[in-house]
């Protein structure tokens, strides 16, 4: 279950590689626009503002984020559905997908589909996270890994789930597209007082560590144990600096423009 309260509690610094990736996107007069994977909405709200004559759309799997989507004032449609199986109309002319993918097993698959289904032209604007190899992630699955709830949690984390920019242009140039495809690392500066639970701990509550915590559930302990161990080898990886912590943060940016290679 995603929790919409816990997810937006780094709002400002989720958000901006959203707003990083649209700058990237030139296109004028969309006539239908699509964020697969919309969250709590407020994004996707924003997209009125960039296109105001487009008819904007949101979609994503979890209830609980449609339903404060659907709180939001703006003419925008928010929709329950699957990533995997939704199709394109002939009128969409700008997908984005904004750290979605890394959840979705095969979206490679998905990229490919998604290129030849939209119509020419259409701009396809992605970004997924690429810190699967951090020293938080790396703690996660030491964790997991080392402690009583081992075989709870086996299979549960995936190590690899998305590719670096090369990778992503590569496929999508394969998939007749012209690409803009690159990589940037934010430097977050999390605020962490003292009586506050660390911040990168609060930060991966809202989205890393929920295949974890649904694994061992919520109100048997197991969880609270398994959090209490890696708020000491994150506290160790991210240490506190005159009262903020330091949190790198790689992701991964494509734009693609449909059958508009040579």
């Amino acid at each position: 279950m995603w929790e919409p309260d816990t997810y937006l509690r780094y709002a400002e610094e989720r958000s901006r590689p959203f707003h990083d990736l649209l700058a990237r996107v030139p296109a004028r007069h969309p006539r239908a626009v699509v964020d697969l994977g919309c969250g709590p909405g407020h994004l996707t709200v924003a997209l009125r503002e960039r296109w105001p004559d487009a008819r904007i759309a949101g979609l994503d799997t979890s209830p609980e984020m449609i339903d404060r989507a659907r709180t939001l004032p703006g003419d925008v449609e928010f929709t329950l559905g699957d990533v995997r199986t939704w199709r394109p109309g002939p009128e969409v002319d700008v997908v984005v997908t904004n750290a979605v993918l890394q959840w979705v097993p095969g979206h490679t698959d998905l990229l490919r589909r998604w290129a030849a289904d939209l119509p020419a032209g259409a701009w396809l604007a992605v970004q997924v996270p690429q810190n699967f190899d951090a020293p938080s992630h790396r703690a996660i699955r030491q964790v997991a890994a080392d402690g009583p709830w081992r075989d709870d949690l086996s299979g549960v984390l995936r190590h690899d789930p998305v590719s670096d920019a090369t990778g992503y242009a590569l496929l999508l140039t394969g998939a007749g597209c012209a690409v803009d495809a690159w990589e940037t690392t934010y430097v977050h500066l999390l605020p962490a007082p003292a009586t506050a639970d660390h911040p990168v701990l609060s930060w991966l509550e809202g989205t890393g560590l929920r295949p974890v915590r649904a694994a061992l559930g919520a109100d048997d302990g197991r969880w609270a144990a398994f959090r209490a161990v890696l708020a000491d080898r994150l506290a160790e990886a991210y240490p506190v600096q005159d009262g903020q912590v330091y949190f790198p943060f790689r992701r991964v940016f494509v734009v693609a423009r449909t059958r508009a290679c040579p």
